[in-house]
């Protein structure tokens, strides 16, 4: 290091990397630095210069009795001993500037001599005194995840139907006939704890109502109209809880009846496709619901505004992934169960990494935040200008509705949600399988369609009970001998 290099780092001031100390004596104080910088990026200390940057420097006889106190330190006041550099700096008057480095710590949390676990907070240094913190801790060095935390419900909250569904389909295995069975096939499926409680992950997949259990893990989604947030204006809102396919189906489903629908070179007659590919917002929303931070008790917010779509998610990106490593295709497990689960068809999930490079490669003009301060993550998919699309139907103009309900008419708000619908509505894609099959075969059975979808009879029988409701699907005769009406 140059002595040019150090006044450039100097004169940039104290941050969450860099310290400065005119002299260094307390090997208790001194391991709580290092212990803080291990714990959170790694840093420098610049012992000889003062906090107001000028830099009086060490004598040289203190450089030998600081480099040993800095060994001493490092190997038997910090637990786990952490291998630190030291550079020293002529300021060219015989005086010296220690650079001390200590790198990002590989076998956290560390701890001082004393137990404490420290970390950084800007230039200064705090105290872990939560749960929370010291769980993220562990969640960071993968020795700890968030899925596997227990819940306080039974093995008797799980829905037996969704399960039963699961293990013939997935592991050819039927349901367990004793209560001891089940509970140890949970325990094996990494899906309950030791003490006969649900985990994270078995709520979240498999338990009959989870918005009960763990509520805070929803859906929550609005429409905008113009770009900004409004406090009392939306054109369309909804909250999606349930288990996470049901979440993931519902707010996909959301997005798309509010996007428009172009011609795309089509017929004047043909429904039109999504202004922006539905397989964008597939991975996007995947990617919020599988690798979201559970240990931040709040929901993914889901914003559509005139020019772009938000999907925020709980949680900065962890370890040392960066934007541009997701970018190039690098992915860092954050829930392993869930992810175990998603690629087993749960989700439509495929695989490490390739989730966000999918989404770019079916619409580059997505930006990505990563708000290490706010422990939020957001992915922002632009859209095109209203003047540069080739709409089936002209633009919505329901937006300029207030979405708060009048005391006259309460059902305004349901009106105005229909109408932004009718302008652009569009299926799941579970539910447009469904369409097209019962279209061409009308006699098609439910656990057919389950067969040739790749889907439950569970997941087929809620989204014919839907398709019913809006009036897309009927039906006429009997239950064995009957035949599917598809609508529209």
């Amino acid at each position: 290091m140059t002595r040019q290099y150090l006044q450039s780092q100097v004169q940039l001031g104290e941050d969450s990397s860099r310290q400065f100390k005119v002299d260094v004596r307390n090997a208790d104080s001194l391991a709580a630095e290092m212990a803080a910088f291990a714990n959170t990026k790694g840093g420098t200390i610049y012992i000889g210069v003062a906090d107001d940057g000028s830099t009086p420097g060490l004598a040289p006889k203190e450089v030998s009795r600081i480099n040993q106190l800095i060994s001493n330190t490092a190997n038997q006041s910090v637990r786990s001993p952490i291998a630190v550099e030291t550079e020293n700096i002529g300021l060219g008057d015989g005086r010296v500037v220690i650079a001390l480095t200590v790198p990002d710590g590989i076998d956290k949390p560390y701890f001082d001599k004393n137990g404490v676990i420290w970390l950084k907070s800007g230039a200064d240094k705090r105290r872990v005194n939560s749960k929370e913190e010291l769980r993220r801790l562990f969640q960071m060095t993968s020795q700890f995840h968030a899925d596997e935390l227990p819940t306080k419900a039974g093995i008797d909250k799980l829905d037996k139907l969704r399960f039963r569904d699961f293990l013939r389909d997935i592991h050819n295995l039927e349901y367990p006939e004793t209560a001891e069975e089940l509970l140890t096939l949970l325990q094996n499926l990494n899906l309950a704890t030791d003490d006969g409680k649900l985990n994270h992950a078995g709520v979240l997949l498999f338990a009959e109502q989870p918005e009960l259990i763990l509520p805070q893990f929803a859906v929550k989604a609005i429409r905008y109209p113009g770009n900004k947030i409004h406090g009392t204006r939306y054109a369309d809102t909804e909250d999606f809880d349930g288990t996470l396919p049901d979440v993931f189906e519902g707010a996909l489903g959301f997005v798309m009846r509010n996007l428009h629908k172009v011609q795309a070179g089509r017929g004047v007659n043909a429904p039109g496709t999504p202004e922006i590919p539905e397989a964008v917002f597939e991975e996007i929303l995947v990617n919020a619901l599988v690798h979201r931070d559970y240990l931040v008790s709040a929901p993914v917010r889901l914003f559509i505004f005139d020019n772009r779509i938000e999907v925020i998610s709980p949680g900065h990106l962890p370890n040392n992934l960066t934007v541009e490593k997701i970018r190039a295709g690098n992915s860092n497990i954050r829930n392993p169960i869930l992810v175990s689960y998603a690629a087993k068809g749960l989700l439509p999930y495929h695989g490490l990494g390739s989730g966000i490079k999918r989404a770019l490669g079916n619409w580059p003009d997505i930006d990505f935040t990563n708000d290490h301060d706010g422990c939020l993550f957001t992915a922002t998919i632009h859209r095109k200008p209203i003047s540069e699309l080739d709409l089936v139907v002209p633009p919505d103009t329901s937006s300029k509705m207030s979405g708060k309900p009048s005391g006259k008419n309460p059902g305004n708000v349901g009106k105005a949600r229909e109408n932004v619908g009718k302008a652009s509505v569009k299926l799941s894609k579970t539910s447009g399988k469904i369409l097209e099959k019962c279209r061409v075969s009308p006699d098609v059975t439910i656990p057919e369609l389950a067969s040739l979808i790749g889907v439950t009879e569970r997941t087929v029988e809620r989204n014919i009970r839907k398709l019913k409701e809006d009036g897309y699907l009927g039906r006429t005769g009997g239950r064995k001998e009957g035949r599917w009406e598809v609508k529209q």
